[in-house]
């Protein structure tokens, strides 16, 4: 099904495993290795050391449920009825989206699982269950072995779900040891299936707010503290960085680090920014279609297969082609009725730069109920399609059309609408082409 043969070196006898980890609203520069000043971050820095950063790969979309659901399926979010984050029923309904993700959908995990992996999810899910929505199908209906996740899933972990919410005192597992326990989890799974490959989302909560830290020593301030400030992130982003380095001692201690994939990136951009700081100036939030919603930091870590120490600044990749170029390099069959969005990368996450030869399409916001933020500046149109170097914004309606050159103005300052009026008819027609697409659930 693939059109060329995976390089030699790659030829092992035994499938890599492979460990995703998605942080939750991480921006394009929290960590140390994408030029990040909020605290060091010695572990994950390892990662970027040991392996290849991507520094122009998008997310599926600017808020936590609608990028999973591109991450797991290989397609559009929007092609199963998700737009923005999930909550109650109400909410829902007035987002015009579906209170779950419906378990006939593709999944990277029970593809993987077809083919022989042992596959497990631990983490923040946040693709149905939670709140008053009490029917969301189980994680196995989605290809899963093993879980534990947080109370936004159709089975919370009661060590982390006291109370009916994302988080509580009474917790047992305390809020700043959560990513520890899903580290444990990772590590103890990947420990019982030695000898088969492994598929595992590790998908921990943090670094969202609210922040709440383990008191550390050196900080001399009140506490507890707020959970927004900035103080606040710099400690949990410093724990955070301390599970990464306990997950890659694990590996070594289990000796399967060589064979095993670690992908690195988050679901999409901060909240709050402070003023662009945590995305390297790029314009734009979580929430929003600039480039601080979508552009994420990306690290491949595949020892022996991924060239130790490199950058890759010019080869666009998304969310969505994690399924196409996994299963590539894996050489994991994929159903022949499947129809992802995606496009195989694999050649480009071992390695070879390449330009991508199709657009990329964004949608967040179909109302004025459900998608009222980010205020100002960071608040973008609902529509947003990447072809080659140029961007386009606008509204499904057709108004507020912006048009930018990323290459030459990667922070979406200077709106061509007005001087490219062949680049705007093209790109508007196919973006208008591909919203139209879409299902709509009213």
């Amino acid at each position: 099904m693939f059109g060329w043969e995976l390089p030699a070196h790659c030829q092992t006898r035994t499938a890599p495993n492979i460990i995703f980890i998605l942080t939750d609203d991480m921006g394009f520069s929290d960590i140390g290795c994408f030029g990040g000043q909020l605290t060091p971050t010695p572990n994950i820095d390892r990662l970027a050391k040991d392996g290849r950063k991507f520094t122009q790969y998008y997310s599926a979309a600017p808020i936590c449920s609608p990028s999973r659901a591109g991450l797991l399926t290989g397609m559009y979010p929007a092609r199963w009825n998700f737009s923005t984050y999930l909550d109650n029923r109400k909410h829902n309904k007035n987002a015009q989206q579906a209170d779950f993700l419906d378990p006939s959908a593709p999944s990277i995990a029970r593809f993987f699982k077809n083919a022989g992996y042992a596959t497990g999810h631990f983490g923040k899910w946040h693709l149905g269950g939670g709140r008053d929505v009490k029917n969301a199908p189980g994680f196995d209906q989605y290809g899963f072995d093993e879980h534990a996740s947080t109370y936004e899933s159709p089975d919370p972990d009661s060590l982390i779900t006291a109370t009916n919410w994302i988080w509580s005192d009474k917790d047992s597992i305390k809020r700043w040891d959560r990513t520890k326990y899903f580290v444990d989890k990772t590590l103890d799974f990947l420990s019982r299936h030695k000898g088969q490959p492994c598929f595992v989302n590790l998908w921990p909560d943090d670094v969202h707010t609210p922040w709440v830290p383990r008191k550390d020593p050196e900080y001399t301030g009140k506490y507890p503290m707020n959970q927004e400030e900035e103080a606040a992130l710099k400690l949990v982003l410093k724990e955070y960085d301390i599970q990464i380095g306990r997950l890659l001692d694990g590996l070594a201690k289990l000796g399967i680090e060589k064979n095993t994939i670690v992908i690195f990136t988050s679901d999409n951009g901060p909240l709050p920014s402070f003023r662009g700081s945590r995305t390297a100036g790029l314009r734009g939030s979580k929430l929003s279609l600039y480039e601080g919603g979508t552009r994420m930091p990306f690290i491949m870590c595949w020892p022996g297969h991924v060239p130790a120490g490199t950058v890759d600044s010019s080869s666009m990749i998304t969310a969505i082609d994690m399924i196409p170029s996994l299963a590539r390099i894996s050489k994991v069959s994929l159903p022949g009725n499947y129809r992802g969005d995606g496009i195989d990368r694999s050649k480009v996450l071992l390695g070879k730069q390449a330009m991508r030869n199709k657009e990329m399409f964004w949608e967040y916001g179909r109302n004025d109920i459900a998608f009222r933020y980010p205020m100002g500046k960071d608040k973008s149109p609902n529509l947003a399609v990447r072809s080659g170097d140029w961007k386009l914004i606008m509204n499904s309606d057709g108004t507020d059309v912006q048009l930018y050159n990323i290459k030459n103005d990667k922070y979406e300052t200077n709106n061509k609408a007005d001087s490219e009026p062949d680049i705007i008819a093209q790109l508007k027609n196919k973006l208008l082409q591909w919203w139209s697409s879409l299902p709509k659930l009213i």
